[in-house]
């Protein structure tokens, strides 16, 4: 795939990864305060609650003073995101297309969260969850996926690359 190929489909990707977080954010938003209980689906194993969370994953943070979590919770991590885009600008020629869209999700996933937290003075809209009775996920969001969903493929990726299965242009 040509360069200008991948820059274009890495650009259109997190703008939809982006546009996605932000349209059922804005969805759990405006419906799931009408309901005051969860919405549970499939005997409860998936249940539509929003939270508003102010720490990281699992709300860890929460209890941090809010400048000290804006500066741990959205500044860093966005620095870190630049840093990560910059390598991908760079290493563009190298990247299979698994490794160019798991990228772009890790990166659109952790900007979603970002904006929340800049615009919504550090609560990001959390509103899924996954179990089976008492087992059960964290309160997550679109964004969350984007991200475990693109680590999981640079895992792949990576092990695919060691076992010699991929060359950069292969997939």
């Amino acid at each position: 795939m040509k360069n200008w190929a991948k820059v274009l489909l890495f650009c259109i990707s997190c703008t939809v990864f982006i546009g996605c977080d932000r349209i059922t954010k804005q969805m759990a938003k405006e419906h799931l305060l009408l309901f005051g209980e969860p919405i549970s689906y499939f005997h409860d194993t998936f249940r539509f609650e929003r939270v508003e969370n102010t720490g990281a994953a699992l709300s860890v943070g929460d209890a941090l003073p809010p400048k000290v979590s804006f500066w741990l919770l959205s500044i860093v991590p966005l620095v870190i995101l630049l840093l990560l885009f910059a390598y991908v600008v760079r290493q563009l020629n190298n990247f299979s297309l698994l490794k160019l869209l798991s990228f772009s999700l890790v990166i659109a996933g952790g900007l979603g969260n970002i904006i929340d937290r800049i615009i919504y003075d550090r609560h990001v809209t959390d509103f899924m969850n996954m179990g089976i009775k008492n087992i059960r996920t964290g309160i997550f969001n679109v964004a969350d996926v984007c991200i475990t969903a693109g680590i999981i493929g640079l895992f792949i990726a990576f092990y695919n690359r060691q076992r010699g299965l991929l060359e950069p242009d292969n997939i």
